[in-house]
């Protein structure tokens, strides 16, 4: 009886530990408030599952996210940003994280996501022989995801996509993603052809290795889904 009491009592916890990216850090500093230059989301801190969101417009910034009155804020090539979770939350799902950008034609406050992507940034296993353990994820416990700006990219506005994907339930067909977008405009010399470019959605398949993953089974690797990294 008392186990069962006390599986009772974790369970909740469990399902509530969610999380939202929407405070900026550059260079260690706090940058304005929540949501400052974060689109802001319709769905709070809670996710959207596999089905609901893989093949949908709100895999590139959330559901609710759009073009709107979201300041924009300035940073340079080198800057190390953080992404930083609301309330001082932690990440505590097993999973990767993933820094996509999108070149706005020009001003982002309009732009709506739907040119190419470019993946920047990713976070997966500091033991890739042991997916299954929570603990072996680079952002188990981590209060943000960070990015350092890559100095070859070039100048422009970019809408700057911030996404971590809870695997927990990914073999039921529930993978947990979280997802914000950021607008900054990068200051720059740099002249790198970005790429590889994928459109968002289409960068995911419900059935992909690293999104229908079973972390219950003892799995030996783990498959990072999406495009492969930019090398610049």
């Amino acid at each position: 009886m008392k186990t069962a009491t006390l599986l009772a009592l974790i369970a909740p916890l469990g399902a509530n530990a969610h999380y939202i990216f929407n405070r900026l850090i550059v260079n260690g500093a706090s940058i304005g408030g929540e949501y400052a230059y974060t689109r802001k989301n319709s769905n709070s801190y809670n996710p959207a599952f596999t089905a609901d969101i893989v093949n949908s417009n709100d895999l590139r910034c959330n559901k609710g996210a759009t073009a709107g009155s979201t300041a924009t804020y300035t940073v340079k090539a080198g800057d190390k940003l953080g992404f930083k979770l609301f309330n001082n939350e932690q990440i505590e799902h097993p999973g990767p994280g993933f820094v996509y950008i999108s070149k706005a034609p020009s001003d982002v406050k309009s732009y709506d996501g739907s040119g190419d992507w470019i993946k920047v940034m990713e976070s997966g296993l500091t033991n890739p022989s042991a997916p299954g353990t929570d603990t072996n994820w680079a952002s188990w416990q981590k209060d943000r995801l960070e990015w350092t700006i890559q100095k070859s990219i070039p100048a422009g506005e970019y809408l700057v996509r911030v996404e971590h994907i809870g695997l927990h339930e990914g073999h039921v067909g529930k993978a947990q993603f979280y997802i914000e977008c950021f607008q900054l405009k990068i200051e720059s010399s740099g002249t790198a052809q970005l790429g590889p470019t994928a459109k968002i959605p289409g960068i995911y398949k419900t059935n992909d290795a690293g999104i229908a993953f079973n972390k219950w089974n003892n799995p030996k690797s783990y498959t990072m889904p999406g495009p492969k990294l930019f090398s610049g």
